[in-house]
């Protein structure tokens, strides 16, 4: 009698232990993507999303929506903030109906459709560069709104206003670290027992880990493989001395996903 097949375990990350660094209400879809492979994932987000200093400059704009032709949203969490200060205001989106509208990703534009916001441009790269890019010259002579977090790069406003483009930049959110992070980094690498990769979605996340750490007192092992988003997440990742193992293709959570896979999935 033969003896019995071995069957392998086809779950490409089983064994495989994934520190997920998304902010906290962000962070469950990547997580259950990546058990649903197999992973162990580890939830400490390294940024958490507070509101701006002060509403009333995305107030003011809100309430002379009439004066823009364009709006361009950077993230979903700005597409939640308009949504929130516009029933705030007693908006809706017919007060949006002659603006021509961008979004930097496809889960903005997602978030601007769950508003009644229909995007005209989504560039097809999740990042400024593509984004103005797309745009091309049709701002020019024109207003636009820019909605976004309190600490962004100048890309965007920079370069259409470069090509004579009035731009109007509101803080929609800020981003601040989480003060139960620190205790949970530290537990977490001070055990001797660290994460095979961490996954990064920002810029944010990869600076506001390392600040993390260091309130923590504590160093990632070498072996900590890191997992980028995208081309600018990458590029932060460098410049503080963190070769990422790989980089998402598409910039987006499916693509970060499967670079993981990439990363982790053979051993």
């Amino acid at each position: 009698m033969s003896a019995p097949a071995v069957v392998s375990n086809p779950l490409p990350l089983a064994g495989r232990c994934i520190l997920v660094t998304r902010a906290r209400h962000q962070a469950g879809r990547l997580a259950e993507e990546l058990r649903a492979r197999g992973a162990d994932v580890l939830e400490v987000p390294a940024i958490e999303i507070a509101p701006p200093e002060s509403y009333e400059p995305l107030d003011r704009a809100l309430r002379n929506l009439s004066q823009y032709q364009w709006l361009i949203a950077t993230s979903a969490n700005a597409v939640g903030t308009l949504r929130a200060r516009m029933e705030a205001l007693g908006l809706t989106a017919k007060a949006c109906v002659h603006l021509r509208i961008a979004a930097v990703g496809s889960a903005t534009a997602q978030a601007l459709l769950a508003l009644g916001l229909a995007p005209v441009i989504t560039p097809p790269e999740y990042v400024a560069e593509s984004l103005v890019e797309t745009i091309g010259m049709q701002t020019r002579g024109q207003r636009v709104l820019l909605a976004r977090a309190a600490v962004a790069r100048d890309v965007i406003p920079d370069t259409l206003r470069a090509q004579g483009t009035r731009v109007d930049v509101v803080d929609a959110y800020r981003t601040v670290i989480p003060a139960d992070s620190v205790a949970a980094i530290r537990t977490i690498f001070g055990s001797g027992c660290a994460p095979d990769a961490a996954t990064f979605t920002s810029s944010s996340t990869v600076v506001n880990f390392l600040a993390l750490l260091r309130e923590a007192g504590v160093a990632a092992p070498s072996s900590l493989r890191a997992v980028s988003i995208g081309p600018i997440t990458s590029r932060t990742l460098r410049e503080h001395g963190w070769e990422p193992a790989t980089e998402a293709d598409p910039h987006d959570l499916a693509g970060l996903v499967d670079a993981v896979v990439r990363a982790l999935g053979s051993r």
